[in-house]
């Protein structure tokens, strides 16, 4: 039976994401234009990324910081491209304790500035390098059209940076990088993604080149999800970040620039979830596992008892479990958490037991198995979650391949993008004035340029000139 607060994402899919995200309570607007509160059950998911994440960061040696959220202008200027690219959405501070400022101050949209000039103060020789850094913050961007999660002025976002003694380090860092975001994608978040450079018009302003990580959407819309950017040593002459080499003479450092964002959790409702509300993999869900007693007086309070020896097994395995014993019905009881994604329900009454069983319901298909009442909880539930993982993934894959198309013409892609949007991947000559012709198809833009790829043909989709490069096309969040 569908939930009755979600329109069905097939009627109306943007009224759909928005009932998801109020009725399982991720979030909620706030009398701050553009801005979300993050309630605790959507917070929950962004403290489960950042701890899968972090731990992957700190393995490969890099630390945690955290710099100013105020960036002076003077320092802005420094690297004229960035300056320029963030201009339209920066939010200035003008005043402060009453009086003007003699130097307006930028809430950082994104920190490089403040690395960069932290970094000249610090390197002075290549025994100094690597430097591998880390924060996990808020910035804000000046966005016109707002949507929790995908577009908010204020996000809450990691941002890597690191500076390097040759190039050839940097540009590892970067890949090494985009293959830590592939892989969380594809084996936490249950996502499929593209990965990629960005052509020369859609990188990050100030860099030499970025990579990116391209998800798609259940409605077929195209999700950049995660980005990492080699910087050469645009920043480093810029800001003055130098050292002395092995040679013993002075040299620029070469630096990179890695993120994530919140941006994941939109990522996460509009692939998996359904009508029904929030549908999480397991490895991601604050809460894999519930346990509903069912029964009243003194039965009641042996299931509970059940229930809660089998909770602390779980635990002791390292499984995110709980036992609701609020005073609600079961029927209620199962609506709130089917709508709130946690991936297997366990079911208990006493009738049940007594026929020599249990009922485990998981959230993907909303199947519901009955097992042996005695049987290894542990074991049961760690298979249970393992293959919900997997079918999430599997689930994801086949329609992500679906809506995965090639085109020859431009008259292919308009057909596509109009009537059954997804991936479209074409050949292109690299000119811009062909990049934004396809952007006047239903704002059509470059996700990735696929590299090491067999090419599809030998002219450009649109001018019909020798073509240069594969590309991933889409229409984007």
């Amino acid at each position: 039976m569908k939930n009755k607060a979600i329109t069905s994402r097939d009627e109306d899919f943007a009224q759909w994401y928005t009932d998801v995200v109020k009725a399982a309570k991720l979030a909620d607007y706030s009398n701050v234009k553009g801005c979300i509160v993050f309630e605790p059950n959507g917070y929950a998911i962004w403290e489960k990324m950042q701890s899968v994440l972090d731990k992957k960061f700190k393995m490969l040696g890099h630390q945690n910081v955290s710099m100013p959220a105020l960036i002076p202008e003077s320092l802005l200027k420094k690297e004229a491209e960035l300056i320029e690219g963030f201009a339209p959405e920066g939010a200035w501070v003008t005043e402060g304790g009453g009086k003007v400022l003699e130097e307006k101050l930028m809430f950082r949209p994104t920190s490089e500035t403040l690395f960069s000039d932290y970094y000249a103060n610090k390197v002075s020789s290549y025994k100094d390098l690597p430097l591998l850094y880390n924060q996990w913050c808020n910035v804000m961007r000046w966005e016109k059209e707002t949507r929790p999660f995908l577009r908010t002025r204020e996000f809450l976002w990691q941002e890597g940076h690191t500076v390097h003694a040759t190039a050839e380090e940097a540009e590892a860092e970067t890949l090494q990088m985009l293959e830590v975001y592939r892989d969380f994608f594809e084996n936490y978040l249950a996502i499929p993604v593209i990965t990629g450079k960005k052509t020369e018009k859609e990188k990050f302003a100030g860099a030499e080149y970025t990579c990116t990580v391209e998800a798609l959407m259940y409605n077929g819309v195209s999700l950049q999800s995660a980005t990492s950017h080699y910087f050469g040593q645009k920043f480093s002459k810029a800001y003055g970040i130098q050292f002395l080499n092995k040679e013993n003479k002075l040299e620029n450092a070469y630096q990179t620039s890695w993120g994530c964002t919140t941006r994941m959790i939109g990522g996460l409702i509009m692939v998996h979830s359904d009508d029904n509300g929030l549908v999480l993999p397991p490895k991601i869900a604050p809460r894999q596992v519930v346990f509903v007693p069912i029964g009243k007086g003194e039965d009641l309070q042996v299931v509970t008892a059940l229930c809660e020896e089998m909770n602390k097994k779980l635990h002791e395995a390292d499984i995110i479990s709980f036992v609701d014993k609020s005073d609600r019905s079961p029927g209620f009881k199962y609506a709130e958490h089917e709508v709130n994604g946690i991936p297997v329900r366990v079911e208990i009454g006493k009738r049940d037991l007594d026929g020599g069983f249990i009922t485990l319901a998981r959230r993907d298909t909303r199947e519901r198995v009955q097992v042996d009442k005695n049987c290894d909880i542990v074991a049961t539930v760690q298979n249970l979650l393992n293959d919900i993982q997997q079918n999430l993934y599997n689930t994801a894959k086949k329609r992500a391949d679906e809506k995965t198309y090639t085109a020859i013409t431009l008259d292919e892609v308009r057909d596509i993008m109009y009537n059954r949007p997804g991936f479209v991947k074409t050949m292109w000559c690299g000119d811009e004035a062909c990049e934004l012709a396809m952007k006047e198809i239903r704002g059509t833009k470059s996700r990735c340029i696929l590299e090491n790829h067999p090419h599809i043909g030998e002219k450009c989709v649109v001018c019909g000139k020798p073509a240069k490069h594969l590309v991933v096309w889409g229409i984007q969040y």
